[in-house]
């Protein structure tokens, strides 16, 4: 490399640009999630010595740090045919069992948000998961009979955002569950640095802290963020990312240097000036803001609690002294109804 500030990162096709995206295939390309990948590949080591498919894992944590992208690398580790699907996609037993009996000895089942599974689906899926098998109830009535399909021997591995909504019988299904948790800044400028290379994108090594810092310490977010990036610098730029770049793209995003955005300062902001910093219940809050209760609770709250700017009490959500400093107000008592 010419220059030793610029990190010129180069994709090897544009095969592996469109065709394999962002994602890591392995888990030595898997950045992040140290404690989640050692006791994975304990567990993938394991099940290949001893010749078995591997058993059902499930994977929760917040949107956005990887799970998909983790249950591709599984079954690219164990060389199997991966199906990917969702829990709100499967409405009837009908359409699981399609899906089973197309199975081959070996395959992934993929399934993500699996904390949405209509119960009856969810009922057809136990026997499944533990002996291999599909009943099902042929006819109506008094001629109405039962029938039981054997299934190829399959991994489910199932991911969600929300775990506690799980009942506990499925939950015991697996045999490894794994919680993901929030990258590091470090991890996240290893992240974009990787992604910029599949773009081929030309970024200062100064500005990998600058972006990764406001990504919310989420690869998701992180990607997304180069991705505008990457275009601001093509317009402004000569597509190169340097920091003048990068700063001056992030103010267009109105993501400020923790990677708060507009909405994140829109909630925190109603605590401090229309509720004196709380406690609110999070229906108030949600009316408040003009946001869902849901979109509040699984977009914006794990991150603004990550960070400690926002705290969950009996009560209500409840703002911190962090987060009064990081918007510059010093009193909530009397502050201006500005929202």
């Amino acid at each position: 490399m010419a220059d030793k500030d610029i990190t010129k990162l180069e994709a090897t096709s544009d095969e592996e640009i469109y065709d394999c995206g962002l994602r890591p295939k392995t888990l030595q390309e898997y950045v992040g999630q140290h404690h989640a990948k050692k006791n994975l590949q304990v567990f993938l080591d394991a099940a290949k010595k001893r010749k078995e498919s591997i058993e059902h894992i499930l994977l929760y944590g917040p949107p956005g740090l990887g799970k998909t992208t983790l249950a591709n690398v599984i079954a690219n580790e164990t060389g199997s045919g991966i199906r990917t699907t969702s829990g709100p996609a499967i409405e009837r037993p009908g359409d699981l069992a399609a899906i089973l009996t197309n199975l081959k000895d070996g395959d992934i089942l993929f399934i993500d948000e699996i904390h949405r599974l209509n119960r009856l689906v969810e009922e057809v899926l136990y026997p499944a998961m533990e002996d291999y098998a599909l009943d099902l109830v042929v006819g109506k009535g008094p001629s109405a009979r039962t029938l039981r399909l054997d299934l190829p021997k399959f991994a489910l591995v199932g991911a969600t955002t929300r775990m506690s909504l799980m009942s506990a019988p499925m939950r015991d299904r697996f045999g490894l569950i794994l919680p993901l948790e929030f990258y590091e800044d470090d991890e996240i400028s290893s992240i974009i640095a990787r992604s910029a290379k599949i773009l081929n994108v030309a970024i200062d090594k100064k500005a990998l802290p600058i972006l990764s810092s406001r990504s919310r310490k989420t690869p998701r977010i992180a990607n997304r963020i180069l991705r505008r990036v990457r275009d601001y610098a093509e317009v402004h730029g000569g597509g190169r990312i340097s920091t003048d770049i990068a700063l001056g793209a992030l103010e267009d995003l109105d993501v400020d240097a923790l990677g708060l955005d507009r909405t994140d300062r829109k909630i925190l902001l109603a605590l401090a000036q229309k509720f004196s910093g709380g406690p609110v219940g999070i229906n108030t809050l949600a009316a408040a803001t003009a946001e869902e209760p849901e979109t509040i609770e699984e977009v914006y709250e794990p991150f603004l609690l990550q960070i400690g700017f926002l705290e969950r009490t009996p009560r209500g959500r409840k703002i911190t002294v962090s987060a009064l400093r990081h918007l510059g107000i010093k009193n909530v008592e009397n502050q201006p109804k500005l929202l």
